[in-house]
């Protein structure tokens, strides 16, 4: 047996594994699959609970590499402080079904949502104020128990014929690279 097999101590496991890696090119990877070769498509393998943090990682680098300053905020209310203000960073690949679905939306201590959703070769962005979030989404879109949901929301949309509400806020990387420039640095900080 090759070392590949090293971390099977089971000799019986280990030419069971041989056999089926022997097989595995009877059984061509899905070429329908848009998420095969797609730089995030790894992330869809990951626990969801993985999925938030990545999240949070891919948009604290973004935002840096724009020159924004990011740092934690050292609490479980946000994510993230960028340029001084609280972002909340919620994370959705596209559906089968053409959606992007954001989800456990709550009423917690920050400013704005950082909505990142990726497809297989593209990401949509947007930098949705607290205030519109309450005023559209939070109590108004439950996520457990239908519109009457209080305690989490989700906001759930395909790409073109997102809600009229959300288009000043973003929809490319480009637009919210503008709108984080305009915010500037929070002035209660």
């Amino acid at each position: 047996m090759t070392t590949q097999y090293h971390r099977i101590e089971d000799p019986e496991v280990r030419e069971l594994a041989a056999y089926a890696e022997m097989i595995r090119s009877d059984y061509p990877a899905d070429e329908s699959d848009p998420w095969r070769d797609s730089p995030f498509g790894w992330i869809k393998t990951r626990p969801s609970r993985q999925v938030g943090a990545i999240a949070e990682k891919l948009v604290a680098a973004w935002c840096a590499a724009k020159g924004f300053d990011v740092v934690r905020t050292g609490d479980s209310e946000a994510d993230r402080v960028i340029e001084g203000y609280r972002f909340e960073i919620k994370f959705s690949t596209l559906w089968k079904s053409g959606v992007y679905k954001f989800q456990q939306i709550r009423d917690q201590d920050y400013d704005y949502l950082f909505a990142l959703g990726v497809s297989p070769y593209n990401a949509h962005a947007w930098v949705l104020p607290k205030s519109i979030l309450l005023q559209k989404v939070i109590g108004h879109m439950g996520q457990h128990t239908g519109s009457s949901a209080r305690d989490t929301a989700w906001l759930s949309f395909t790409i073109g014929n997102e809600h009229e509400w959300m288009r000043p806020y973003g929809g490319n990387l480009a637009t919210v690279r503008n709108i984080l420039s305009r915010l500037g640095t929070n002035p209660h900080i």
